[in-house]
């Protein structure tokens, strides 16, 4: 008895050693499980990134285009393109898209000849090439160049902003990439694109070298007319609004003593945040706050002298930003009534900096931008 009892023990001990060494098939390791879970998320991803495309192509509008220089048109009526994206910013707003999207990637751009497959980046004031971050990566990705540009005394340029005296001084670093352009045999047009008080820039570069412009870019930019100077636009907006946070932000510094007129502007830090980047991903608010430096005042007063047989062969577009806090939306409105565009395109939800807040909206429209006039 007692042997038939140790048995049955020896057996039922080999019974559970054999459950322990092969589990039944039902039961998944923890390595099984984690890549379960990485296979789930990455195909809730993919699906988000389908449906979010999607909802943008549905809700583009287009208008007919115009084609005018003289400034005289109806911004209200149909004389030229408005362009909406109201895309609700999610995942596919993040430069860190995770399934890029089919008419983004490089094949579909490279397969035809386009205009200019080279971007360069002007940023407005405070900023510098660093804010270009996310849209380099964006165009190198979809098979562009771009090339940023640091304006005098912006960025890591070292030059006192205090110590710049004129328009051309400031935009030196940008005329000089257009020269060099220049004498590269067999170059190619380049897009142009500007920021903020960039635009005035990029006005002054079209006025000197028209021939190497396919197309300007302005956005949510100080687009000028002729014989009018960046602080115009920007003046006029605060003179019907003192109240508008601008007003408020704006440091004038005096580097030739307070009895002369200011050197440059710098904006109160604790209200950068509401005024350039209030709908931007707190990493970048921290980047920028931290990164900005005073803005050359002199530029900013000097009125442009533009002509329609050099900056008025050169397309031009613009971004407009309805979140705007800096250059507020109707002053935009304004800005584009007095010098209408070719085409108007609208990030609904945006802020003063577009390139933080909606990289991949914005870099959309550069590239139906680019692909205007392509050769096939």
């Amino acid at each position: 008895m007692g042997n038939q009892f140790t048995r049955i023990r020896l057996k039922k001990k080999q019974s559970d050693k054999k459950i322990t060494q092969r589990p039944s098939p039902g039961i998944l390791d923890e390595q099984s499980i984690k890549d379960q879970a990485m296979a789930m998320a990455k195909h809730e991803l993919y699906i988000a990134s389908l449906s979010s495309q999607s909802k943008m192509l549905q809700e583009t509008v287009m208008e007919p285009p115009r084609h005018s220089y003289s400034g005289r048109g109806n911004y209200g009526g149909h004389d030229f393109t408005r362009s909406y994206s109201t895309q609700v910013r999610r995942d596919i707003d993040s430069l860190l898209d995770p399934v890029p999207s089919m008419h983004l990637r490089k094949d579909r751009y490279m397969d035809v000849s386009l205009e200019s497959t080279h971007f360069v980046l002007v940023h407005g004031g405070g900023l510098g090439a660093w804010c270009w971050y996310k849209s380099i990566a964006l165009l190198e990705d979809s098979g562009f160049k771009a090339t940023a540009i640091d304006l005098m005394g912006s960025g890591i340029e070292p030059t006192d902003p205090n110590r710049i005296t004129s328009l051309l001084q400031y935009c030196k670093p940008l005329l000089d990439v257009l020269k060099r352009l220049e004498a590269t045999p067999g170059h190619e047009k380049v897009i142009l694109v500007g920021h903020s008080i960039g635009g005035a820039c990029i006005s002054f570069a079209m006025e000197c070298f028209p021939e190497l412009i396919s197309k300007a870019i302005f956005i949510a930019a100080t687009m000028v007319s002729n014989n009018q100077s960046a602080f115009d636009i920007l003046s006029k907006h605060q003179v019907q609004h003192p109240e508008a946070l601008m007003a408020k932000a704006q440091v004038f510094i005096y580097g030739n003593g307070r009895r002369k007129p200011p050197t440059a502007l710098t904006f109160d830090k604790s209200l950068t945040g509401d005024l350039f980047f209030n709908t931007c991903p707190a990493k970048d608010v921290a980047l920028a706050t931290h990164s900005m430096r005073p803005t050359p005042f002199a530029p900013a007063l000097e009125k442009l002298v533009l002509t329609h047989m050099n900056y008025g062969t050169v397309k031009r577009y613009y971004i407009s930003t309805t979140a705007d806090q800096a250059l507020p939306f109707p002053a935009q409105h304004a800005v584009l009534e007095e010098n209408p565009p070719e085409r108007v395109f609208t990030l609904r939800g945006s802020d003063h900096c577009p390139f933080f807040s909606k990289p991949q909206s914005l870099h959309r429209i550069f590239l139906e931008i680019a692909r205007i006039n392509e050769k096939y």
